[in-house]
């Protein structure tokens, strides 16, 4: 009963940060009913009440793309404005700054490091002339994907071992990989991104994950 409880304050702490983060790209950007907005990372299914929360509550979503790795059966049900394009992963198929703006949310966490993670900045500055893109904080201590404490604190491997006693075996390997304000400047500057704002987003004195615009 404690667990369930405890789970349902978070969810509803996720979705109120959600909601947050959706208000300043709108009070940020600015966007207008012909900006072009490309998705990186909608969800197919929807855990939480603000999931796909710029598909809810974007007043153009005939303008909308999202661009994903899985399929978006469900998805294109609640959506039918916002197009949708499959991939296989690897570069994006759409043209250099075809869209205005790119939101990514939670996303990047659950790209590989090293090259592939690259790829993934590289590409979304290629394609949109804006970037929006957030991620968790490693040093926050609870691990929003899991639900644990402090445990992520822990070397990569030494995590996974620990997740893999639990009921979370789901999140090891190449699932999770969470950054630190140090590990995003070091990607963009591998990435060549020179211009950028790192926005810490916080819950009462600690910073629960980064708002990144490029």
């Amino acid at each position: 009963m404690l667990i369930r409880s405890f789970r349902s304050f978070a969810n509803k702490l996720s979705d109120r940060n959600r909601t947050k983060k959706y208000n300043f790209f709108m009070s940020f950007f600015k966007p207008a009913g012909e900006t072009k907005i490309l998705d990186v990372g909608a969800s197919e299914n929807e855990y939480q009440e603000n999931a796909n929360i710029i598909e809810k509550k974007y007043k153009y979503p005939e303008n909308i793309t999202v661009l994903g790795v899985e399929h978006f059966n469900e998805f294109s049900k609640r959506y039918p404005k916002v197009r949708i394009v499959e991939y296989g992963g690897g570069h994006f198929p759409f043209n250099d700054k075809e869209f205005d703006i790119c939101w990514s949310n939670a996303v990047l966490e659950h790209v590989k490091p090293g090259e592939g993670r690259e790829r993934f900045i590289k590409e979304i500055h290629r394609t949109a002339k804006a970037a929006f893109v957030t991620t968790p904080n490693r040093h926050f201590p609870f691990e929003v994907h899991t639900r644990l404490f402090l445990i992520h604190w822990f070397p990569k491997k030494i995590f996974d071992k620990i997740l893999e006693k639990t009921s979370n075996g789901w999140a090891t390997g190449d699932y999770m990989n969470l950054m630190t304000y140090r590990d995003i400047v070091k990607l963009l500057e591998k990435c060549g991104i020179k211009k950028y704002k790192i926005v810490k987003n916080r819950i009462l004195l600690f910073i629960v994950d980064f708002v990144i615009i490029f």
